[in-house]
């Protein structure tokens, strides 16, 4: 979906940092509320669905759980 694709630009562009549930919100959608957190939540959880299938565990995609999200640096 166009969200999830502005999603993982913004994972990408700042891959290796945690990225604050703010933040992303302000991003995204405008606006930096709690209001959508858990539509964050959902979004992220499919993207992850999408290219982070490991049975062992996040790969690409980590959740810093109260804080936000962070794109793996993967070598």
């Amino acid at each position: 979906t166009p969200i999830e694709y502005k999603l993982l630009l913004l994972l990408i562009e700042h891959r290796g940092k945690v990225l604050t549930h703010s933040f992303i919100l302000k991003e995204i959608w405008g606006y930096s509320g709690t209001e959508d957190s858990q539509s964050l939540r959902v979004f992220m959880a499919t993207l992850r669905k999408k290219i982070d299938s490991s049975v062992d565990g996040p790969q690409y995609i980590q959740t810093h759980i109260g804080v936000g999200y962070r794109m793996m640096k993967v070598e």
